[in-house]
């Protein structure tokens, strides 16, 4: 029996007090739909289906390219009328499952306990036991503990409110018998909006088993309706990432303070500081080391390199055992042969540094491409850019460029050249030889440091 994904998007979100749909809003580096979307693919579904309402144009563009159908809900009137959007040809003899783009914390493994109760022909309701449950529709059991019913927060009695079990709104059923409930819910309430949660009461009108099914964790069913809510499960998501690399064999020097917003695999004997934030599709190799408060993006970093304290590696290929920072930056589309060395204050975009070479200090690489064994001193620059165009660097193995040099590019220093300190090279530096291009030092005689006139003078 395929399965398809109902997923309720269409809220404003008007807490959030943003521009934004709230489903839109990020959460470990990804919008919150995106992490519903995610679990929901796990159990891959015949089918996902969106219903959306405020910003819809936003969210589709948000996922524009992926597997999604839309449906829109133009008007709000509760979550039975947002079920009835997304049902137009839902084949009868699927399981729906449905669930809210505004829960984002909900696991793959607690969504298949709901379906394979439904595939059974029963109602799967996903209920949680709250230590403090307001807010939350109240779940009614009658003889022997079965459900009968739910009870929304606002049309409950004192004794109804009082009941510690609630329900998520995740639930799982026979597409034909949703589809039948749906049609015959009422605005009778409060609201006078069409609740999901009078489909339990007809479910056991009927004599359809209501299968309440207890959240392994109550973390996976908190819901984000406001900022503090969205801190709140960031915080959630953060340490169970934080788990999963401890559990994988990572040494987290703090777990409390490390920020992972995308995939990382490591492998074994990685060692992270505290502070770092690993965003994108990050792979760190056997023993890489990431100092404190370093950021590491789209990056793949090779066995036994490390990474010194306050640098930035964004997209960038580094081979193995080599050392970048303190306050480096590596910028997109840079790759470091096995290792080479990037010291403090570098900076450095698309660009290849050769086995072994280092620029330790102070300089700026960009529009390069350097050899095996090349020392850049400090306060090396190549001045890449025309005001119009980007040109290219090349310098050869085994190059020496002293401090404090401007290679203006496009040039090119050949194999084993030496270029003298303070010099600016505007033509190709043959290779093996030592070239300087220094203007003339001259001294003045005579010549006076001009002095600011002192306050007051000639009044």
């Amino acid at each position: 029996m395929a399965t398809t994904v109902i997923i309720l998007a269409a809220g404003q979100g008007k807490r959030m007090r943003s521009a934004h749909p709230k489903v839109l809003q990020p959460l470990g580096g990804e919008p919150l739909l995106a992490h519903v979307l995610a679990a929901a693919r796990a159990l891959r579904p015949r089918e996902l289906r969106v219903v959306h309402g405020h910003g819809g144009e936003a969210v589709q563009a948000a996922f524009a390219g992926q597997p999604v159908a839309w449906f829109h809900q133009a008007e709000q009137r509760g979550t039975g009328h947002a079920v009835r959007q997304g049902l137009p040809g839902l084949p009868a003899d699927d399981v729906a499952l449905i669930l809210y783009g505004d829960v984002p914390l909900i696991r793959a493994e607690t969504l298949r306990r709901l379906v394979a109760r439904a595939r059974r022909g029963e109602l799967a309701l996903l209920t949680a036991e709250f230590a403090d449950p307001k807010g939350y529709g109240r779940i009614l059991r009658g003889e022997r503990g079965r459900i009968t019913g739910i009870v929304e927060e606002k049309d409950a009695t004192p004794d109804q409110r009082r009941l510690r079990e609630g329900n998520t709104g995740l639930l799982a059923c026979p597409a034909s018998h949703l589809a039948r409930w749906i049609r015959r819910l009422k605005a009778n309430n409060a609201q006078g909006e069409y609740y999901l949660t009078d489909i339990v009461g007809l479910a056991a009108k009927e004599g359809v088993p209501v299968a309440g099914i207890l959240a392994p964790d109550v973390e996976e069913v908190f819901g984000v309706n406001d900022r503090r809510q969205l801190a709140e499960a960031e915080r959630i998501l953060q340490r169970r990432r934080a788990g999963e690399l401890l559990d994988a064999g990572v040494t987290l020097a703090d777990p409390g303070h490390l920020i992972v917003r995308g995939r990382v695999r490591c492998g074994r004997d990685v060692f992270i500081d505290a502070g770092v934030i690993l965003e994108g599709d990050v792979t760190l190799g056997d023993g890489v080391r990431i100092g404190p408060w370093s950021l590491v993006r789209d990056a793949t970093l090779g066995a036994g390199t490390v990474v010194h304290s306050h640098s930035v590696i964004e997209a960038g290929r580094i081979g193995e055992g080599c050392e970048i920072g303190p306050y480096a930056r590596v910028r997109p589309d840079v790759e470091l042969a096995d290792g080479a060395k990037l010291g403090n204050f570098v900076e450095i975009k698309k660009s290849v540094i050769g086995r072994g070479s280092k620029v330790n200090h102070l300089t700026y690489i960009g529009d390069a491409t350097i050899g095996a064994a090349v020392n850049v001193g400090a306060g090396t620059i190549t001045c890449n850019y025309d005001g119009a165009n980007k040109h290219r660097t090349v310098i050869g193995d085994g190059a020496f460029i002293g401090s404090g040099v401007e290679l203006v590019a496009p040039v090119e220093i050949g194999a084993g050249a030496t270029i003298g300190a303070g010099s600016t090279i505007t033509k190709a530096a043959p290779a093996g030889a030592l070239t300087v291009a220094r203007a003339r030092q001259a001294t003045i005689p005579g010549w006076q440091r001009p002095v600011k006139a002192k306050k007051g003078a000639g009044h």
